[in-house]
């Protein structure tokens, strides 16, 4: 049953008078008896009677009239939920990135993201874990990638990636002429790192894999994963890197060594704050789930 019929009966039910009725309802008069016919053929039965001053409803019309209400309430708050669920499919989400991890799974799953949620938009930045945590925290990000673990009990952080720690050493260094990096042999080499401030836990996880007994040998600062590899380059420092990073860039003069077993790995996570979660970092969420299973993306919190 077609409901613009319904409501132009409706209008007429209310003003007894077609041509009050197609004033208010802004149509000519005689569309509005050609809907009422067509609408009475359906039915099959008379809903009013014409008469000099106007028409009136017939019996079966009071009973139509009723119902007709009720159901254009029921469709029109219907629509109104409709309505209400598309616009939550819209809106934006406030997303962090992570200076040291993009391509890899960040944009595929970015990607993906946009491809199921094409109404949201993202507004993004780039800056190092701490940022990000304190962008969390105060509400300026719905969600952000970091590299855990993570110090805030705050936050809940989902893995999204695990990347391979290399050391870059310099060409000409005599470590080169090893397959595979032991532990014992970096204890007490000269290293440079970027600042801890910059992102504590995965510091904190550098140093616990590469220098679990000690001898952690930190002389230089550098404040981010190029300058340390063309720190490395000058030839006096060696520097633990994410393979992502270390790969994309391809500085000269520096060579890529794996370490013994067990490998040291760093994660990439998805951080968020459960108490403000968005729509949109829900179904964020919800995409991470769909491309890494469940189990993945549990990590043991750090502790301090």
């Amino acid at each position: 049953m077609d409901l613009r019929r319904l409501r132009y009966f409706v209008v007429l039910a209310e003003e007894l008078h077609f041509t009050r009725a197609a004033r208010r309802l802004h149509v000519a008069q005689p569309a509005l008896s050609q809907q009422q016919r067509i609408l009475e053929r359906e039915l099959g039965a008379r809903l009013v009677e014409r008469g000099p001053g106007g028409c009136t409803l017939t019996a079966v019309g009071v009973v139509a009239a009723t119902e007709a209400r009720a159901l254009l309430a029921h469709a029109d708050s219907a629509r109104a939920r409709i309505d209400a669920a598309i616009r939550e499919q819209g809106g934006q989400i406030r997303l962090a990135y992570t200076r040291s991890a993009r391509g890899g799974m960040v944009d595929a799953l970015v990607s993906r993201f946009r491809q199921e949620n094409p109404r949201v938009q993202v507004i993004s930045e780039t800056g190092w874990t701490a940022p990000n945590v304190a962008g969390l925290l105060s509400g300026r990000f719905d969600a952000a990638f970091v590299r855990p673990p993570l110090y805030e009990p705050e936050l809940r952080c989902r893995i999204v990636d695990t990347e391979e720690l290399l050391l870059a050493v310099p060409a000409d260094h005599p470590l080169t002429a090893l397959r595979r990096i032991p532990r014992e042999a970096v204890v007490g080499e000269p290293a440079v790192m970027w600042p801890r401030e910059n992102g504590p836990g995965m510091f904190d996880r550098t140093v616990e894999q590469i220098w679990p007994d000690g001898g952690f040998n930190l002389v230089r600062h550098e404040p981010d994963d190029e300058q340390l590899l063309r720190a490395v380059a000058g030839g006096s420092v060696v520097a633990a890197v994410p393979t992502g990073r270390a790969r994309a860039l391809r500085m000269p003069g520096v060579r890529l060594r794996h370490f013994t077993a067990p490998v040291p790995t760093v994660d990439i996570g998805l951080a968020y704050a459960s108490r403000h979660l968005s729509p949109a970092a829900e179904r964020l969420l919800a995409a991470l789930d769909d491309l890494v299973p469940a189990a993945a993306h549990r990590r043991p919190r750090a502790r301090r």
